[in-house]
């Protein structure tokens, strides 16, 4: 939680600036418009810095969901029950979680400045393409979270994808898996244990077993926290390299028999 101390410390919010910065201040009551100018110079010292990461993970990850849940005009009982669930796992305290609602909230507006929010996280980010995984995957789940994944939702997904340099053909992927969260089932049927790994009951061993491996590396919560995961979110990574094992020892299981 350091990047959090720092934030209240106040140092953070000069480092951060930009529209997330305008996000994360708002949500706290406080004006961090000083980091404005600092954050334009992405390439200034402080921009690398892993609190800086962290608190730009968690500004734009609260408040894409609330976007996302809006995109189709209404925000359902599930996409809200999905934000809190992953408040949940982040043990979350009172006030980050505060700050975490405000947000979601802040997605749902009409003037909420998406292009600029997900050009300033990616800038963040630094090409950390794992970090940027977990963060798509993070707002798959909110949007299926009802059970339907309407137009305006998967256009949105796909925006964002697009902007971190993922291909239409991953965000798919990611969308058939992200279909199956973790901790919903303890038993996943075949079908799905090869939507996890990402490929077909045609593919051979070697491509199942590679799949695993690059998705375990992908997950791992240690490599994540090191790449700028807020350490809050270490029980969604843990839960995740759970599902893609066990989705692995489904298959392997299944082609034994």
């Amino acid at each position: 939680m350091a990047w959090w101390g720092t934030l209240i410390g106040g140092t953070l919010g000069y480092m951060l600036g930009g529209p997330l910065g305008a996000l994360l201040g708002a949500a706290l009551g406080r004006n961090f418009s000083r980091g404005v100018n600092v954050t334009d110079r992405y390439g200034a010292y402080n921009s690398g810095r892993q609190e800086r990461v962290q608190a730009a993970f968690f500004t734009a990850t609260f408040s894409l969901m609330g976007h996302i849940a809006k995109a189709d005009g209404k925000v359902t009982r599930e996409e809200i029950s999905a934000a809190e669930a992953i408040m949940a796992h982040m043990q979350l305290n009172a006030v980050q979680r505060k700050a975490a609602i405000r947000l979601f909230n802040a997605g749902k507006q009409a003037d909420f400045r998406l292009d600029e929010v997900i050009e300033q996280f990616r800038r963040e980010c630094h090409g950390r393409r794992n970090l940027e995984r977990v963060f798509i995957e993070i707002q798959i789940t909110t949007a299926q979270a009802d059970g339907h994944l309407h137009a305006a939702e998967r256009r949105i997904l796909q925006d964002i994808g697009n902007r971190l340099g993922f291909s239409a053909a991953e965000i798919d992927q990611l969308l058939a898996a992200g279909r199956h969260p973790p901790g919903t089932a303890t038993r996943q049927t075949l079908t799905t244990a090869y939507q996890v790994l990402g490929v077909s009951a045609q593919a051979s061993d070697a491509e199942v077993k590679k799949a695993y491996r690059r998705l375990m590396n992908q997950h791992h919560p240690d490599k994540l926290i090191a790449r700028g995961l807020p350490e809050e979110m270490i029980q969604l990574a843990t839960e995740k390299t759970q599902q893609i094992k066990a989705a692995y020892e489904q298959v392997k299981a299944s082609r034994a028999a």
